[in-house]
């Protein structure tokens, strides 16, 4: 019989393209390190591929902006323009020739989008916190073939697939709230309308990739004005289509109950696995930092995880992981340890934002390995 430990290293099947060697999903993290015009950088090249080499069974890029005006963050890689096509053709097949699948995650921060990087934010509806502006129906249109064509042009760089950022309170989780999604066209009011971006960009993938292209989407249960009980009926329909490969659920916490207090008394994770999924993959993000988690995620319910933080300190994680008793180093870190595993100077001033992470001067007198 086959013990959670070992299930993490059998292949994962999709229903399009390839298979993940292990149950091991390197999650998409944000890394600062890209050109200011969206192009691939050497360091992004190196970080990610690394983490091809370390034995992730799918090794995703950070979000990649689809349109100029959803920048998230400084360095954020591109997939908006075939500027972008060289150095995403160079990563997709250097990542498909580690033996790991490649997919690139398709983003747009909304008015999440720092305006001196964007100069006018835009948002579902006029959201006076933030001062961006509400999008023209002709203009969710536009996002929804925007986020389409990045898919069409990560197929023609060589991606595998794509997955849809739906989560952490970005664009198309901006429009599932409905704290600030207050559109009275057919992209607000009910639940269905607030939802119809994500199924309309889910549909134009599929129409116009080919056959074997993957599909993912990441969906976020909780905070910036989300609620679990319309996410959970979104992840369920959705799942019933059977339209997409795999769901990202990214929980913060994998072992965390519902903030939500009539949802309580249960693993937030729970509510997710027990959807009927047909032949849709379902993952989970959120402080899967040891094997011994890993299993235990497989155990209930999940079929294979998402590494963050764990990945950023061991870009060979998935083959550490084959000793179940492996925990990752102590936190924190020196710059110099980070350095090693593939993170570049513009990536650790990053990190620096994570409290207890980076060894501030007074700390690194750790050794380098």
């Amino acid at each position: 019989m086959t013990t959670s430990h070992e299930a993490l290293f059998e292949p994962l099947a999709f229903q399009h393209g390839p298979a993940m060697k292990n149950r091991f999903m390197l999650a998409p993290l944000t890394n600062t390190q890209s050109h200011p015009d969206g192009r691939l950088s050497d360091e992004e090249f190196r970080w990610l591929t690394l983490r091809a080499k370390g034995g992730f069974g799918l090794t995703m890029t950070c979000a990649a902006h689809v349109q100029a005006v959803g920048q998230g963050f400084p360095g954020q890689l591109g997939v908006f323009g075939d500027e972008h096509l060289e150095g995403l053709t160079r990563l997709a097949a250097a990542i498909k020739a580690e033996g790991s699948v490649a997919a690139l995650q398709m983003h747009h921060a909304g008015n999440r989008s720092p305006k001196e990087l964007v100069g006018q934010p835009v948002c579902p509806s006029d959201d006076p916190d933030t001062g961006a502006r509400a999008l023209s129906t002709g203009e969710v249109e536009q996002l929804v073939e925007d986020f389409v064509a990045a898919a069409v042009r990560s197929q023609q760089a060589g991606f595998d697939g794509v997955e849809i950022h739906g989560a952490h309170g970005y664009i198309l989780a901006q429009f599932l709230s409905p704290e600030i999604n207050r559109r009275d066209d057919r992209y607000g009011g009910s639940l269905e309308n607030r939802a119809r971006v994500i199924l309309e960009i889910i549909d134009g993938v599929r129409a116009r990739c080919r056959p074997d292209f993957q599909l993912g989407l990441r969906l976020s249960p909780e905070r910036f004005g989300l609620k679990l009980a319309e996410i959970r009926d979104v992840a369920a329909e959705i799942l019933r289509a059977g339209k997409i490969d795999y769901l990202d659920m990214s929980l913060w916490d994998v072992v965390k109950e519902p903030t939500e207090a009539e949802h309580k008394g249960r693993s937030l994770m729970s509510f997710f696995t027990e959807l009927e999924r047909g032949q849709v993959r379902l993952g989970v993000a959120g402080k899967v930092t040891t094997p011994a988690r890993a299993a235990e995620m497989l155990e209930k319910g999940a079929d294979y995880v998402l590494i963050g933080r764990a990945a950023i300190l061991h870009h060979d994680f998935p083959e550490r992981a084959r000793d179940p008793e492996f925990t990752p180093i102590a936190l924190p870190v020196t710059p110099q340890y980070l350095a090693q595993e593939g993170l570049s100077p513009r990536f650790v001033e990053y990190m620096n934002n994570w409290p207890g992470f980076v060894a501030q001067p007074a700390e690194q007198s750790q050794p380098a390995a």
